[in-house]
């Protein structure tokens, strides 16, 4: 089990890694998205700088990259016992540790909130779902996608627990939160400041 798992973590953050907005912002326009507006791989950046059809490709893919493996992992090793749910934490915090420090940028990466989608669309579909609920409520109300991806995933583990998840999937949320939140930091600062840039404010 132990050998099986850590294979499983190795290939989850390795598709993780894959920087899939950066890829698409080289292959649809030519530019380094990293040193574009915000300079974030995630598909908000990208849809600002490229448009709305590539930030939408880009969240599609890294909304994969979190889901397929958990999916794959649950369906192949997951028997529901105590060590089984260990690992399904272990493996379910690989994809956002490969999005948020990729091998294939030099351990850099973006802030991981599509593909820690991807992963609770894995394991609690309905719990995911009030997550994306208290996303778009936010950004609707005060209209910072940067806020409501916070609040949002802050919201998860609450979510989890009220739906009887297994305590160490719970505990691995609990550690997906803070490491977006972490991802944030320059964000939270922006907000507290008044300087952080709305989702329907354009360009100079």
């Amino acid at each position: 089990m132990l050998s099986q798992t850590l294979y499983f973590a190795l290939g989850a953050y390795l598709l993780g890694s894959v920087p899939f907005g950066k890829v698409i912002a080289g292959m649809a326009a030519q530019i380094d998205i990293t040193q574009r507006g915000s300079k974030n791989i995630g598909a908000t950046n990208v849809a600002r700088e490229l448009g709305l059809k590539w930030g939408l490709l880009t969240l599609a893919l890294d909304v994969l990259k979190g889901l397929i493996p958990i999916l794959v992992f649950s369906a192949c090793s997951f028997k529901g016992d105590v060590s089984s749910q260990m690992a399904l934490a272990v493996v379910s915090l690989c994809p956002l540790l490969g999005h948020q420090f990729s091998i294939f940028m030099g351990f850099r990466g973006g802030k991981g909130v599509a593909t820690a989608l991807g992963i609770y669309l894995a394991l609690s579909p309905i719990a995911c779902v009030l997550g994306l609920l208290v996303f778009l409520l936010v950004v609707f109300k005060w209209d910072f996608i940067s806020l409501g991806s916070m609040v949002s995933v802050g919201s998860i583990p609450i979510f989890l627990t009220l739906f009887h998840q297994p305590k160490p999937v719970v505990f691995a949320s609990v550690i997906m939160a803070a490491l977006i939140f972490f991802r944030h930091g320059e964000n939270v600062l922006r907000l507290v400041r008044g300087e952080e840039r709305k989702w329907k404010q354009r360009k100079n």
